[in-house]
């Protein structure tokens, strides 16, 4: 991934999802419009959104509040490392 084709944002909401422990104020447009920009995102006729980054592949509910619940974060913090995108790779 070149962290230059990410908004400040992005890389924002990246290092959350990437931070330990896991963080509790990640919001879900945040997160999808990461995972859209560096993979894709297709939202269902059932309302759940299909993620896919490299070879991994992800389905979400979206969640009743605005932020991702833990498990989500540790869902796409799996995908990330196995894209290969981890903290030293947003070189912050």
């Amino acid at each position: 991934m070149d962290r230059k084709m990410l908004t400040s944002h992005h890389l924002a909401t990246a290092e959350k999802v990437l931070a330990h422990p896991a963080s509790h104020n990640i919001e879900w447009r945040d997160a999808m419009a990461l995972m859209g920009e560096i993979g894709s995102v297709t939202e269902g006729a059932n309302g759940r959104f299909t993620v896919t980054l490299g070879a991994e592949t992800q389905v979400f509910d979206r969640p009743r509040e605005k932020d991702l619940d833990t498990q989500q974060v540790v869902d796409l913090r799996r995908m990330l490392h196995a894209a290969g995108i981890n903290e030293e790779s947003l070189g912050r």
